[in-house]
């Protein structure tokens, strides 16, 4: 409110300027058009000397407030901080004896009852910060779409964005949602890359990657290109990005009139529905559809117990998920990395144990057998040839939006000198080397079949993997070297100036 009263006091004053600038130009003719003339030049000056006045009133309650508040966040980060330090001290003890571990268990419960309040105070003090100033005013609207039309270029998903079809749409509607694959598909729409639901970075992973090796098409044809972009993004900018986790088609979908953006709402999420998503991935909306399967192609009894191979495979899957789900939100660039890790560690896990059993019953099925298990699919519209093709093409050009931006938008907020520049600058090419192995897994053709799609997918995780290896420890060391005040500016960078 105090920004739009702000941007209105401001234009006021511009309109006074520019008519007590007319009133000054003019040279009235006799001595009574001269009186009138100063007298209302007077009256117009007085107004705008009461408008600057209020102006400069409201600007100091708006930096005091902004003060405070920079503050409060510095002092919850060290709090935050302090916080999870405890909880890993906790987590790694090891107590003998049953009160011991009951005694371990109730501190633990109470400490990250208390780094979950302080992170829920910590989001409360970031909206406050953008209802206070943070929204550009109007005239600098220009050079904020320009910047962020310039963070979508140079990006795996950006022949995507220029698409824009009745599917991407429907994606938009799906990302936006948050939606499961299963979801999505009851309504019609492809399934795409959701990046974070609460605290649980992909949250789909069990489902996607099974899911996305049977029937390809239900997804959106961007769904990869978007995994690789949300992965790079989230360990500068976090979830809150206006960019990084939508398949919009038109650059102004979230900045808003007068330079501000729409920051994107975590999707809620109940403790019922973490349970089911990490402890219980083989089951509900994440079950394999091991019936349509051998409804499809019939199997000899032969095949069948190939088939129940490849079910207990499945199951032995998702047991990895269920120690790789966070209970709490990482709100570090560095933790949002581990969580990550934590994540794509555990799916290529899935995906080494799953890979031989259907390699196996594949390769037991008869030309007629395989052709209707290629088939199988959701009901979500024509198969268009667009959903066909191989997403490698714009791998191999540089991803500026995704290397450069960041490090710039880092020199821009914090100022790193010194030391700081120099673990940045590591940071910086430990991130372009990163992104160059994503590049590298980008495949040359689209696999046809569901063995062929799932080593794909192995390949690709494996250089998710590999990325985010070589970047940890660049991160970790240009993070140590930040302070408090610059963590806190870190933890919270945006991708636009202005936002």
């Amino acid at each position: 409110m105090l920004s739009r009263q702000s941007a209105e006091r401001q234009d006021r004053i511009d309109r006074l300027q520019q008519r007590v600038q007319q009133l000054q130009s003019q040279k009235p003719e006799g001595a009574r058009a001269q009186q009138q003339q100063q007298r209302l030049l007077q009256s117009q000056s007085r107004l705008l000397e009461r408008e600057q006045r209020v102006q400069q009133r409201s600007q100091q309650v708006e930096q005091r407030q902004r003060e405070m508040l920079s503050r409060q966040t510095t002092e919850r980060q060290a709090r935050i901080e302090r916080l999870q330090q405890r909880v890993q001290q906790l987590q790694s003890q090891k107590p003998e004896g049953v009160q011991a571990l009951r005694a371990q268990q109730r501190l633990l419960q109470a400490q990250n009852r208390l780094l979950g309040r302080e992170q829920r105070a910590q989001q409360i003090d970031l909206a406050r910060q953008q209802r206070l100033g943070l929204q550009a005013p109007a005239e600098r609207a220009p050079a904020l779409a320009a910047a962020a039309q310039a963070a979508e270029r140079g990006r795996f998903a950006e022949r995507f964005r220029e698409q824009s079809t009745a599917l991407t749409q429907a994606a938009l509607v799906t990302r936006q949602s948050g939606w499961a694959p299963r979801q999505a598909w009851r309504h019609r729409h492809p399934a795409v890359f959701v990046a974070w639901l609460g605290p649980v970075f992909w949250p789909y992973a069990y489902s996607d990657i099974f899911n996305y090796t049977f029937w390809s098409y239900g997804y959106e044809p961007g769904y990869w290109a978007y995994a690789y972009d949300d992965f790079v993004d989230t360990v500068f900018w976090g979830g809150d990005g206006p960019y990084s986790a939508y398949a919009s088609t038109n650059p102004y979908d979230y900045p808003q009139a007068g330079g501000g953006y729409r920051a994107r709402q975590r999707a809620s999420v109940s403790p019922q529905t973490l349970q089911q998503l990490c402890a219980t991935p083989d089951k509900g909306v994440t079950a394999w559809p091991l019936a349509d399967i051998a409804q499809a192609v019939r199997p000899t009894p032969e095949q069948r117990a190939l088939l129940d191979e490849l079910k207990t495979a499945a199951a032995n899957a998702a047991g990895v998920f269920k120690d790789s789900c966070a209970e709490t939100y990482a709100l570090t660039p560095p933790g949002r990395l581990r969580a990550m890790m934590n994540r794509i560690s555990a799916t290529l896990e899935a995906v080494k144990i799953v890979r031989p059993a259907l390699e196996n019953f594949y390769s037991s099925l008869s030309d007629e057998q395989q052709a209707r298990f290629n088939a199988l699919g959701p009901n979500v519209g024509e198969r268009s040839p667009q959903q066909q093709e191989a997403s490698s093409e714009g791998c191999g050009d540089p991803k500026s939006g995704l290397t450069q931006l960041p490090i710039q938008r880092i020199e821009a907020v914090l100022h790193p000198a010194g030391k700081q520049k120099e673990a940045l600058d590591r940071l910086s090419e430990a991130t372009a080397k990163g992104v160059e192995s994503l590049q590298a897994a980008c495949p040359n053709d689209a696999p046809l079949t569901p063995v062929g799609r799932l080593e794909t997918m192995q390949h690709r995780l494996e250089a998710m993997l590999t990325a985010a290896k070589l970047v940890e420890p660049a991160l970790d060391e240009f993070y140590a070297t930040l302070s408090s005040e610059q963590k806190a500016r870190f933890n919270t960078l945006q991708q636009v100036a202005g936002q």
